[in-house]
């Protein structure tokens, strides 16, 4: 059985930008906390796969002695729990209001992919809560309950280790070689590569200059009536029109993958 997996922030819907970033400001201002990123922040806390694990990026010693904040291993991880909940929980309130849109083309091809008897599912660094709650903006409530979730803190290393897509796989006992992932980030790819599953790369707004090596398919968006997809990167010559469809995908299972990354990164 054929098995689509989706990555969330930035594929389902570009919550970067108008979602988590307001959301962890408003956290740090609850908080009391001298912290507010700008979107040059953001997009370099990007790099770091987690919430939580950015959250974390601002405990040097120095800002710890200076906030008043826990020194201590067990402290500091209760503090993080504390900042991530109360982060999660104004952004699931943003999804809710509707200010995150779904990305184009996102019901539709899932909604295509389940009626031809597609696993669906979502693999993602962010908290679950979150996921569900973009999922069932993005397709709907009746069409998100057939989806697996793999969110937040279930595997031990976030991408781009390809532990979630592992743990995705085992669970769904599904075939990597009728797997397709679609993702929007560098760290995205390299986790699903790493995982040997093949990927559709949908940019986002933080992603457009990303090294996206390795996979199958990279283009603006999956595409609908107002907002067409645009072809960025077609190494194995999938030749998609101006709507991604489950066509595409089948390409995408016929063809060999592409080259991973080379070493250089790795070792560097």
């Amino acid at each position: 059985m054929p098995t689509l997996i989706f990555d969330c922030d930035g594929v389902l819907a570009d919550t970067e930008r108008n979602g988590h970033l307001p959301a962890f400001n408003a956290t740090f201002e609850a908080f009391g906390l001298p912290v507010r990123w700008s979107d040059e922040d953001y997009a370099e806390k990007l790099r770091i796969g987690g919430g939580k694990e950015r959250m974390a990026s601002l405990l040097t010693p120095e800002f710890v002695a200076a906030n008043g904040l826990p020194a201590d291993e067990d402290g500091q991880r209760e503090v993080l729990a504390q900042w991530h909940r109360r982060k999660t929980a104004v952004y699931t309130e943003l999804v809710a209001s509707g200010a995150l849109p779904a990305r184009p083309g996102i019901a539709r091809i899932a909604g295509q992919a389940d009626a031809a008897g597609w696993r669906l599912a979502v693999a993602s660094t962010s908290a679950e809560a979150s996921v569900q709650a973009v999922l069932d903006h993005a397709v709907g409530r009746d069409l998100a309950a057939r989806f697996r979730v793999f969110a937040g803190d279930i595997v031990p290393r976030k991408k781009p280790a390809p532990d979630i897509y592992l743990l995705a796989l085992d669970e769904l006992g599904a075939d990597p070689d009728e797997t397709v992932v679609i993702e929007d980030s560098g760290n995205g790819v390299e986790a699903a590569v790493a995982a040997g599953l093949r990927t559709l790369v949908t940019v986002s707004s933080y992603t457009a200059d990303e090294d996206f090596t390795g996979a199958s398919l990279v283009v603006s968006s999956l595409g609908d009536e107002t907002e067409p997809a645009h072809v960025i990167a077609d190494p194995l010559g999938v030749a998609p029109g101006a709507e991604i469809g489950l066509a595409d995908l089948d390409r995408i299972l016929e063809l060999d993958r592409p080259a991973a990354a080379t070493t250089e990164k790795e070792t560097s």
